[in-house]
């Protein structure tokens, strides 16, 4: 009936002369599963023809595009113990919010008044300055007045000394017109005495020049000693020139002395003073930091340290914070031998956690349950699991993601490459071939297309 039997007893019948065969015919199931055979095939065929878009496969999370949109710890700045809580996880917060409240620690600054005291020593600093000035002006006023008396003064000694220079020069004339003098009357006196002897001069007259020869004598030594006197007026009003200028120049040194060592002191002082000053505006900073404050608009997650009384340690994590506002992006991980053929802007699949999903990888425009992204940056350096990162964000021309996702959640990325036919691809599949290296079509120029 089915003839397969290998010995059939219908090898010698002629199918032409017999009726029935002619009423029976083949059988029908044989030429339906052929055309079917044939149509499969066909099928398959042209299957092979059809497009396929080659693509990378990477796991990654989602996380926010800027880095002041992720997850944050909040740490102390200072040393402190915890003294009251003002938020519950879970809590929305506004930028500013007081989140918790700090004691001091340090016995430093156990003094509660120790900002008002600090400012009065910074007052009492800038008093000190401020007279320290008043004494740098004053002794400027004094070395003004030693100036101006130094100036007189030397004028007063120049004069004296220019008049006993003439006084000198008076003097120096008055022995030389005394010795010509005395010449004159010595003369006179050998005249007369010659005179005498010859009879024609009277012994008074004799007399009377030898008078006039004595005067001349003293009146030579009077001049002398007055020439001298002036001498020595000179030389007493030179030192006395010399003194003043000494005198001057100890009163002046003195006074510019105790100026510096003034302005050495004010300098001091104003160099304390600022030093206070910094330590003032440090204290006020540190008691600002006994508050913790929201730094952006978030949701408070986590309580790092709990409960009231416990001590923490200066960059100790206190309180993590979501922001309430962020930009979606997925970090994704590719092997190093993908890198080559990823670059920045190239359109990017993905598949989110928790979102079904019907994913034909080859045919991306026919995937339900997909999301479009772009490629917005690619790390240089290797990451710590071996494997490249990738910050992939929406594609603005695409379907916008679902907005109940949040930070952290896992996410599969299929980075689209080139288009090829489906037996190209099943032959690199077979050969283990890596995929087409993507090449950006370079724009035609106006020349070229001329």
């Amino acid at each position: 009936m089915l003839n397969i039997s290998p010995q059939s007893s219908t090898k010698g019948l002629v199918k032409g002369r017999m009726d029935c065969f002619d009423r029976i015919g083949e059988a029908r199931a044989n030429k339906l599963f052929a055309r079917w055979m044939i149509g499969i095939l066909l099928v398959l065929l042209a299957g092979l023809f059809l497009p396929w878009t080659q693509n990378i496969r990477g796991r990654g999370q989602l996380t926010s595009l800027t880095p002041d949109q992720r997850p944050q710890s909040i740490p102390s700045i200072i040393p402190g113990r915890i003294e009251q809580w003002y938020v519950r996880e879970g809590q929305h917060v506004n930028k500013g919010d007081t989140i918790l409240r700090l004691s001091e620690v340090k016995a430093e600054y156990f003094d509660p008044q120790l900002l008002d005291r600090t400012r009065e020593q910074i007052m009492a600093k800038e008093m000190t300055a401020k007279s320290y000035s008043e004494k740098v002006t004053a002794l400027d006023a004094q070395i003004d007045a030693l100036g101006s008396s130094l100036t007189i003064k030397l004028e007063q000694g120049r004069n004296k000394v220019k008049q006993a220079r003439l006084k000198l020069q008076s003097d120096s004339i008055r022995v030389v017109a005394a010795r010509t003098e005395i010449k004159v009357a010595d003369d006179q006196l050998a005249r007369g005495e010659q005179q005498f002897k010859e009879g024609l001069v009277s012994l008074v007259e004799l007399e009377r020049r030898r008078v006039a020869q004595q005067r001349a004598n003293a009146t030579l030594i009077d001049a002398e000693n007055k020439l001298l006197d002036a001498r020595n007026e000179l030389l007493n009003a030179t030192l006395e020139l010399d003194g003043i200028r000494n005198d001057y120049r100890d009163k002046l040194s003195k006074a510019e002395s105790e100026k510096y060592a003034s302005l050495s002191q004010m300098y001091s002082t104003e160099a304390e003073v600022t030093k206070m000053q910094v330590d003032l505006a440090n204290y006020t900073v540190r008691a600002g930091n006994y508050y913790i404050l929201a730094p952006q608009d978030g949701y408070i997650t986590k309580a790092i340290r709990s409960g009231v009384g416990e001590t923490v340690k200066e960059g100790e994590p206190l309180v993590t914070v979501m922001p309430s506002r962020f930009d979606l992006a997925v970090e994704l991980y590719i092997r190093p031998m993908d890198m080559p053929l990823i670059n920045k802007g190239q359109k990017v699949r993905f598949l989110f956690d928790g979102w079904p999903a019907i994913v034909f990888s080859g045919w991306p425009n026919t995937s339900y349950g997909t999301f479009g992204g772009e490629v917005v940056a690619i790390d240089n350096f290797i990451s710590p699991n071996g494997k490249y990162r990738l910050l992939v964000g929406p594609d603005p021309a695409d379907e916008p993601w679902p907005q109940a996702m949040r930070v952290g959640s896992g996410a599969v990325g299929m980075a689209l490459l080139n288009d090829v036919p489906v037996w190209y691809e099943l032959w690199r599949q077979l050969n283990g071939f890596p995929p087409d290296l993507y090449m950006d079509p370079e724009p035609v120029s106006r020349k070229d297309s001329k």
